[in-house]
C-alpha cells in the first residue's frame, strides 16, 4: 500500500513539460513534477528522464482523489541528510574517543604534579 512519505520504485510512462508519470507497483500512476525533479532548475523533463526508466521516489502527498504526488528531488535530500547524519556520527565518536584520551592525559598530568608537591614538602 503506498503512502505518504513511503520510497518505492516505479517506471516513467510518461513525460509531459510539467513532469513525469510514473507506474507504480501496485499499478497506479502517480507524478513527478518538473521541480520535484532535482535540486537544479529543471527545463526540460527529458534531459533528467526517458520513457521505462526505473526511478526511486518518494511519495509526497495523496490527495483525496487519489492523485499521487512524487519526488525524486526529496528522496535524494533524505538520503544526503543521513549520509550527513552517519558522518556526524562518526565524526562525534571520533571527538568523544579525542577527548577522553586528553582528559585521561591530563589527570594523569595533575597527579604527577601532585605527588611531586607532596614531595618537595
Amino acid at each position: 500500500m503506498i503512502e505518504v512519505d513511503s520510497i518505492v520504485e516505479g517506471v516513467v510512462v510518461g513525460i509531459t513539460k510539467f513532469g513525469a508519470f510514473v507506474e507504480l507497483p501496485d499499478g497506479k500512476k502517480g507524478l513527478i513534477h518538473i521541480s520535484e525533479i532535482s535540486n537544479q532548475f529543471v527545463k526540460d523533463v527529458n534531459d533528467y528522464l526517458k520513457i521505462n526508466d526505473p526511478v526511486k521516489v518518494k511519495v509526497i502527498h495523496i490527495s483525496e482523489d487519489g492523485k499521487i504526488d512524487l519526488s525524486i528531488k526529496r528522496l535524494n535530500e533524505d538520503e544526503e541528510y543521513q549520509e550527513k547524519l552517519e558522518r556526524s556520527k562518526v565524526s562525534f565518536e571520533q571527538k568523544m574517543t579525542k577527548f577522553l584520551k586528553l582528559s585521561q592525559e591530563k589527570i594523569t598530568d595533575l597527579k604527577k604534579h601532585q605527588e611531586t608537591k607532596r614531595r618537595n614538602r
